[in-house]
């Protein structure tokens, strides 16, 4: 029987360690998002003197910036929320990261008809899930 309560201890053990690297990947993803906000400020002060910048750049590194941000934000409600992923931040990560990819690769109609597409399904879901967390909400209240 002895044996069987160390098993216990396992669970806690991996929930430690996802923490403390989930601690890490914040302050790494922290470090990223200066430099990206750094990158920004120096592109828009290059803007003002020379013309020629590539404006589709500027707002695909923009999107990495937000990205970062999101994820930064997704680690942080983990720690409020009991470590709980909500997954609706999963959704607006990948609405974001498609969009970034539309605009950073627009060459073929096709494939930017299917990213729509994938927009407007990740978008249905966030709605659906938006409909639950309110219903679960109402249920919380009565």
């Amino acid at each position: 029987m002895k044996r069987f309560n160390n098993f216990q201890k396992v669970p806690d053990l991996l929930q430690a360690l996802l923490n403390i690297c989930l601690l890490f990947l914040a302050i790494a993803l922290s470090v990223l998002l200066i430099s990206e906000t750094w990158y920004i400020v120096q592109f828009v002060y290059k803007t003002l003197f020379n013309k020629g910048e590539s404006y589709y750049g500027m707002l695909g590194e923009l999107l990495i910036f937000f990205m970062y941000f999101e994820f930064i934000a997704l680690i942080i409600k983990y720690f409020k929320s009991n470590f709980h992923f909500p997954l609706r931040y999963f959704i607006y990560i990948g609405i974001t990261a498609v969009i970034r990819l539309i605009i950073i690769d627009h060459e073929q109609a096709v494939s930017t008809f299917w990213w729509a597409l994938a927009i407007l399904a990740m978008t249905c879901a966030l709605f659906i899930t938006s409909k639950r967390d309110t219903a679960h909400e109402h249920e919380e209240v009565k």
